[in-house]
């Protein structure tokens, strides 16, 4: 849920479960990666088959936010993904990627790369730490 439009703090559990040492790290930090990057996924579809709803009242981004993703998106072009781990600013870029219609595969490594690595950082921040 934490990857999609809908509030939720992933990288507080991610630390507690670290914490509570029942689990691999490695696999603790697999599964949010996994979990977040498909979240990203959902908003690039909600992107793909949502766009001409952009405007309606219950379309989750709104037309500023997401034009300011758009215009970002367009600056900085597929690389801007590597910020899909961002607060604030990544939900809106992985929706921006899926209205811009930037390819899948691309999208999909490009966000993986993001969300991993901001788990290995709330992973090594946590095991420090402990």
């Amino acid at each position: 849920m934490a990857a999609t439009l809908l509030p939720a703090q992933s990288e507080l559990g991610l630390s507690g479960l670290i914490y509570l040492g029942d689990e691999p790290v490695i696999l603790l930090i697999a599964a949010a990666s996994l979990g977040n990057t498909l979240g990203s996924v959902v908003n690039w579809g909600l992107g793909r088959g949502a766009a001409k709803f952009s405007e309606a009242t219950w379309f989750p981004v709104s037309g500023d936010k997401l034009e300011k993703a758009t215009t970002w998106y367009h600056r900085y072009g597929r690389w801007s993904l590597l910020l899909s781990w961002a607060p604030i600013i990544g939900d809106p870029l992985t929706l921006a990627a899926g209205v811009l219609k930037e390819p899948f595969w691309s999208f999909l490594v490009l966000v993986a790369i993001a969300k991993t690595g901001r788990y290995l950082i709330v992973a090594l921040i946590t095991l420090s730490a402990i």
